[in-house]
């Protein structure tokens, strides 16, 4: 058996969800200090490129609420009867005057009735009441209004009912009277405990055409009969107490009795009894649009008022345990189009596919972490990005070498006596071909056609890159760009250079080694203390451990060393620096020296006074100096990596911002 049903919207052929830039802003936030479960909400309410957050659809929500709230006023009743009795009187007056026949004692009354009328509608209405109509189109015009009444107090309970009886015969007013008598007594059996689904179904095969939203259980009738009765309850408590008071006496005219106010009456305080978690007593302020409302119509857009409210709260996730499937699809395409309801059902599927596709784990203290596959995501993103930075800079020269145990740069060249690099036959194939072209007896390959694959130089490197934790980092917005670039280094030496070992130190007032989980997630710390003594010690003790590799030293920071470690363990804090602080960290720093390392120093600010002291330290190691600009520090860090690595760096004439690029290739090979 085949199952359908209604299109949802949305492109049936449509790839699935792309969680990749997601998981890049994600990261990005999370470097900024948020968790990652803000993280992803943050992303999720900013969206995408080519996405719609919740924030954006809030804001339509909002935008809907506003102009049903501007757009309409609340006398649409009261106008269409005062229209209605202002035709009934001109009628008569016109049938009076044309009555050759009528005594002239009798129309004289009749006129000062018709001219003393009150101004109220309601008052009005009850006033002729009793009167004798002579005009029949007058009398029709007065009975529209009874008419009228009736249908809109029906209308107010069950949508649809207004127009449904118009032209309505007396047969119909009488089935009508018979529902509501049958409902009563259903949902007053409800309340005491002794309907059964057999009373239900009773009711609904005798009366289920009144009933569009065809509710399978006396439950979904009484939440869609609650929610419209509520409505109507709101409309009325939105009225000022004139609209009020006319509307109430003005009830008691419908279909020219007071029984159906009497049965709607008795609806009202059954559904109430039941549903008390309804929104009885709320009220809203309306305008003074163009648009009347009248009563079926008004309790509509308080529904949709209402619909707005629940939508507005879900997207808001701001609830304990809110998720994104809360979301009311069916709500938002009725309120917002289908359009954005796709766009909901998308983020819905965003946030399922970020939770599921391992990119976030719960870690002991039930934390949402990244996991190290998402780490592996955002650093290639961002390695990406230092590729970008690093080809887009002027003046850049290739210092590739060629080497037998290198990587495939993906470059070629002429073959040499003596190379051992790998053929590359598609080349040099075609070679073979262009030279054939111009020299068709010639033989078919030529030891001049033949290309090589050109590699890099593979020498091990034990690289301790140290990065400034102190309060100046967070203070000055330098905080994000320094674990951008540990995690892009982390991916490059991971993904490319594998027999590198890379010791990530961080040092503030003390120093400590970190996992580039732990420096990606790590807060902003506003203790004050730069102890890059310590952070040397850790680095010398990483260059001991791997005594066959070149060790490469990357410092990163923005001031003077202000603690040193003591023998104690201690840490020592002074500012200005202590001049004892300062010689255990040069100390460290020939230790370096002694061990090999080329030695980088990248500064970041403009301070003179730091300025000098970098310089002398760089000077004193034969290193090198680099000041870029935060958003270049990425660039600048990998770019001195992969030169120091060729041999390329180091030494005093590579200082000066803006000197890295001589140091690397601009085809971003590494990358990948």
């Amino acid at each position: 058996m085949s199952r359908y049903r209604r299109y949802d919207g949305g492109d049936p052929l449509a790839p699935p969800v792309d969680i990749a830039e997601a998981l890049d802003a994600i990261g990005q936030d999370v470097m900024a200090g948020y968790s990652p479960e803000r993280a992803m909400r943050e992303f999720l309410r900013r969206g995408g490129a080519d996405q719609a957050g919740l924030d954006d659809l809030a804001r339509r929500v909002a935008e809907r609420r506003r102009d049903l709230l501007q757009r309409h006023h609340l006398d649409g009743t009261l106008n269409e009867v005062r229209e209605l009795l202002d035709r009934a009187v001109l009628e008569e007056r016109k049938q009076l005057a044309r009555d050759a026949m009528m005594d002239d004692g009798d129309r004289a009354f009749r006129e000062m009735r018709l001219q003393s009328l009150p101004d109220s509608p309601a008052a009005a209405v009850t006033e002729l009441g009793d009167y004798d109509w002579q005009s029949r189109e007058a009398r029709e015009a007065f009975e529209q209004i009874k008419d009228l009444l009736g249908r809109e107090l029906l209308d107010q309970r069950f949508a649809g009912m207004k127009q449904a009886l118009e032209n309505a015969t007396d047969e119909d007013r009488q089935a009508i009277s018979e529902m509501l008598g049958d409902l009563n007594e259903l949902l007053e059996k409800h309340a005491r405990g002794e309907d059964t689904p057999e009373d239900f179904a009773e009711f609904m095969a005798k009366h289920g055409q009144h009933f569009p939203e065809n509710p399978q259980d006396i439950d979904e009738l009484l939440d869609a009969l609650a929610q419209r009765s509520a409505a109507a309850q709101r409309m009325l408590n939105s009225m000022s107490a004139e609209q009020r008071a006319e509307l109430m006496q003005l009830s008691t005219q419908a279909f020219g009795s007071p029984a159906l106010m009497e049965q709607l009456d008795r609806l009202d305080a059954n559904l109430m009894s039941l549903r008390p978690g309804e929104d009885w007593g709320g009220s809203e302020q309306f305008g003074d649009g163009e648009q009347g409302l009248g009563l079926g119509d008004g309790t509509g857009v308080l529904q949709d008022l209402a619909d707005l409210d629940a939508l507005a709260d879900q997207l808001s996730q701001g609830y304990g345990g809110a998720r994104l499937d809360d979301v009311d699809l069916d709500k938002l395409a009725r309120q917002l189009g289908t359009e954005a309801a796709v766009d909901a059902r998308k983020l819905q599927e965003l946030e399922k596919a970020l939770r599921e596709s391992g990119a976030m784990e719960r870690g002991f203290d039930g934390e949402l972490r990244l996991t190290p596959k998402a780490m592996r995501q955002l650093g290639r993103a961002l390695l990406r990005d230092v590729a970008q930075r690093m080809s887009g800079r002027q003046g850049q020269r290739d210092v590739r070498q060629a080497g037998a145990a290198g990587d495939l740069s993906g470059a070629t060249r002429a073959w040499q006596f003596g190379d051992t690099e790998p053929w590359d036959l598609p080349r040099t194939m075609l070679n073979g071909v262009l030279r054939r072209a111009g020299d068709p007896g010639g033989p078919l390959l030529s030891i001049d056609d033949v290309e090589v694959a050109e590699t890099e130089a593979r020498t091990q490197a034990a690289v301790a890159l140290c990065v400034d934790t102190s309060f100046s980092m967070a203070m000055d917005g330098r905080w994000v760009p320094m674990k951008q670039t540990a995690l892009a280094l982390h991916t490059l030496i991971g993904s490319r250079f594998r027999g590198d070992s890379l010791e990530l130190i961080g040092f503030g007032r003390h120093a400590q080694t970190m996992r580039i989980e732990e420096l990606t997630a790590l807060d902003a710390r506003w203790a004050k203390g730069t102890n890059l003594h310590h952070a040397l010690l850790l680095a010398n003790r990483h260059f001991r451990k791997h005594p066959n590799a070149q060790p490469v030293l990357l410092i990163v920071t923005d001031g003077e060393p202000t603690s040193h470690l003591e023998s104690s363990g201690d840490v020592f804090f002074t500012y200005p620096p202590h001049p004892m602080t300062i010689a255990l960290a040069v100390r460290e720093l020939d230790n370096a020296r002694r061990l090999g390392a080329q030695t980088t120093f990248f500064r970041l600010g403009e301070d003179p006074g730091l300025a000098r002291f970098i310089d002398s330290m760089a000077r004193r190691v034969e290193g090198a100096v680099i000041a870029p600009e935060a958003g270049d520090l990425g660039a600048a860090v990998v770019g001195s990596y992969l030169g120091s690595r060729r041999g390329g760096a180091g030494g005093p004439g590579g200082s000066g911002p803006g000197s890295y690029g001589d140091w690397f290739g601009s085809r971003g090979f590494w990358v990948g």
